[in-house]
């Protein structure tokens, strides 16, 4: 007779990867970023400690790496063909991710003062930084990389104009803004940045 273990599958690789990702970000959500345990962290993902230490040496550097993993990247379109589609296409994954798990831990630590001091700079340098800086960054140096605007006129205030417009959408209404919005943003704000004029 077979055991209790016969219908239960050992979990590997990705599968693992992930459920321990989803661990700490739900972990996180709980107790913040000051009470993350590696024994915390391993009950939530029904995973032993030793098998977390094997990877990562602390709570924390098990939440860098599911931020960064969980970090929505930018494609923008292969031909450069599409500046106004890619960069709302850009804002809307911003907003998606806003809502996602690992958006909602972001805010959580950002706006914790004590979790800020401790993960601001390793979020910037090791998730922000390494997909792709801030949303439509990605988006604005593939246009510019291919011709259709300097890149001077990418500076650090216009990198962050769209962020920083559904950030403040996101603060003053605690909703997501509509598809018409993202548009205003781009139309009336991002797109004349880089030289091009309001739509009619």
């Amino acid at each position: 007779m077979m055991g209790d273990h016969s219908g239960r599958t050992r979990r590997r690789g990705e599968e693992l990867l992930k459920a321990i990702h989803d661990a700490v970000l739900e972990e996180v959500l709980e107790v913040g970023v000051a009470r993350l345990t590696m024994d915390g962290i391993g009950r939530r993902a029904a995973t032993p400690r030793t098998t977390l230490y094997r990877r990562w040496s602390s709570p924390v550097e098990v939440l860098l790496d599911a931020l960064y993993h969980q970090h929505p990247v930018e494609e923008p379109a292969p031909g450069a063909d599409d500046l106004r589609g890619d960069l709302i296409r850009a804002l809307r994954l911003m907003t998606e991710w806003a809502f996602s798990r690992a958006g909602r831990a972001v805010a959580a630590i950002l706006t914790d003062p004590k979790s800020a001091e401790l993960m601001s700079e390793a979020l910037h340098e090791r998730v922000f930084a390494g997909r792709g800086g801030t949303f439509t960054l990605t988006v604005l140096r593939h246009y510019a990389d291919r011709g259709h605007f300097s890149a001077e006129l990418i500076t650090p205030v216009v990198a962050d104009i769209g962020e920083a417009l559904v950030t403040k959408h996101l603060l003053d209404r605690g909703a997501p803004p509509t598809d018409e919005t993202l548009e205003a943003i781009v139309d009336q704000a991002i797109l004349p940045a880089v030289g091009f004029g309001p739509r009619a």
